[in-house]
């Protein structure tokens, strides 16, 4: 039984991670308004508080979700719940996912 209640695209995001003030250059894979798959050499547990910035291709800023809590780890990859997401990063996540959802449908044409 499918638990998402937010649409995933697969995606490949350069992206910086954060925790305290540890900064590491990461790639989002997996990307949905809920959260994200990252693989990246920081080491984290679940649990842990991070803050994510998505790199996106031809804009000047990141998308920076200030609160990620990551929720399962396997080598260099983890996944993270986004926690309280503003308004503004919201809307630009969602954009990002429109662009990934339409290049995917563009593919299979």
């Amino acid at each position: 039984m499918e638990r998402r209640q937010h649409r995933r695209v697969s995606a490949h995001v350069k992206s910086l991670v954060r925790a305290n003030s540890h900064e590491v250059e990461a790639a989002t894979r997996d990307l949905s308004l809920g959260g994200a798959q990252i693989e990246s050499s920081l080491a984290v547990q679940p649990g842990r508080q991070i803050a994510v910035k998505l790199i996106v291709p031809g804009d000047d800023t990141p998308i920076l979700i200030e609160q990620a809590r990551v929720q399962w780890n396997v080598d260099r990859t983890f996944g993270v719940r986004f926690v309280d997401l503003q308004p503004r990063e919201q809307d630009e996540l969602e954009q990002l996912i429109d662009e990934y959802i339409a290049l995917d449908e563009e593919r299979k044409s």
